[in-house]
């Protein structure tokens, strides 16, 4: 991945900080029929790697390469095709509604980062998400990065949480 960003560009933190994550969710998820929802594309390149197109990581963002984000058409993984940052509460809460209708019971996550968690849309989707008492799991990516600096209510909480001494007593 690293050598793959190195010749085409990219956005290579963003993917380094979800390896662990990626493989993980992919290891307790039945993917595909299990639903992940990556918010913004920039964290997607390990899951690329874990569904089949580490052959063709370096043509990433490359004409008639693989996407720099998730892209439906380009693999039955990618469940949405995002660019946009905190979108991905709200679509799991779209999927996720379809599931319950369909009566169909596979699992839907939204994984979101704390810079995300700045748009009043992810607070929108997990109101709704919250009130319509619909299955799915949000996973928030705490890394304290975004492209400006993490400011704000939320910012301030987190960092409460993960300097204080409940955290630190597991």
């Amino acid at each position: 991945m690293i050598d793959a960003v190195s010749e085409t560009g990219g956005h290579l933190g963003a993917g380094l900080g979800v390896v662990e994550l990626t493989v993980a969710l992919h290891y307790i998820f039945n993917t595909p029929n299990d639903k992940l929802i990556w918010d913004v594309g920039h964290q997607t390149y390990p899951h690329k790697i874990l569904t089949g197109r580490k052959d063709r990581i370096r043509t990433l963002r490359k004409g008639d390469g693989l996407s720099g984000f998730a892209k439906r058409s380009e693999s039955e993984y990618d469940t949405f095709g995002a660019g946009h940052s905190s979108t991905s509460i709200s679509s799991a809460l779209g999927i996720a509604v379809a599931n319950k209708l369909s009566n169909k019971s596979d699992n839907v996550v939204a994984v979101i980062g704390d810079g995300a968690m700045s748009a009043g849309m992810a607070y929108e989707a997990m109101n709704n998400a919250g009130a319509s008492k619909t299955k799915m799991i949000v996973i928030l990516n705490d890394n304290d990065m975004s492209i400006a600096k993490p400011v704000g209510a939320m910012r301030t909480y987190l960092a409460k949480i993960l300097s204080g001494k409940l955290y630190f007593s597991f």
